[in-house]
């Protein structure tokens, strides 16, 4: 009975949408994948580069990419826009080039929008590179899960729960931990819940991050 499945996938259709929105032949869908992975790498190692982050969050929350014969529409959803804000105009024609050059792609237009969500850590997006942040800093990691439970309760949600793996602290054997707050209902197709899934690479291995959040019911 121990069958798990990722909580997004199980929704789709019903609370969750998909993050790319696009149609093509079997035989082209491969190629399809990877320049999806190629946009999404470009943003993420742009903004690591070019953003003066203070916090060690990059606060991108989601990327949506929509693809038209010849359109290519990618929405950044972040937490922190201010962070790009300095020379919006030009640091967004600097990332639409780098992507053009990334695929090179001549008969298709790509056209970026930011968008600032509101409540930045009521994402778990967000709150992972935020955990990810301290255990980077050798900040104990109950305290870390704890401080992630309560910057998600300012952002109104209903729920959460925090899972940590790997050698945690340090210690020789691996094991997993984990801190439930509020509800999170993963069998009730209905209830709209936030996952992610972030590797963190600290001095002493590789700890993998899970975050549920559970924001309401329809």
């Amino acid at each position: 009975m121990g069958q798990k499945i990722n909580p997004l996938g199980f929704r789709l259709g019903t609370t969750q949408d998909h993050h790319a929105i696009w149609f093509s032949q079997p035989k082209n869908y491969s190629e399809g994948l990877q320049e999806d992975q190629k946009i999404r790498d470009c943003i993420k190692n742009y903004i690591q580069k070019n953003m003066k982050i203070s916090s060690g969050i990059e606060g991108v929350a989601c990327i949506q990419i929509q693809k038209r014969i010849d359109l290519i529409q990618v929405k950044i959803y972040m937490g922190f826009p201010k962070l790009l804000i300095e020379g919006r105009t030009r640091r967004i024609e600097e990332l639409q080039l780098n992507i053009q050059k990334e695929l090179n792609c001549v008969n298709r237009k790509l056209n970026i929008a930011i968008t600032r969500i509101p409540n930045p850590y009521g994402n778990p997006n967000i709150l992972a590179e935020f955990i990810a942040g301290q255990l980077k800093n050798r900040v104990s990691f109950r305290k870390a899960m704890k401080k992630a439970i309560e910057l998600t309760e300012q952002a109104d949600t209903k729920g959460i729960q925090v899972q940590i793996a790997g050698r945690i602290d340090g210690k020789e054997i691996a094991r997993v931990e984990w801190i439930r707050e509020g509800r999170v209902p993963l069998q009730t197709i209905r209830a709209k819940i936030d996952y992610c899934f972030y590797p963190v690479r600290t001095i002493y291995g590789v700890l993998g991050i899970k975050i549920w959040i559970f924001r309401e019911e329809e």
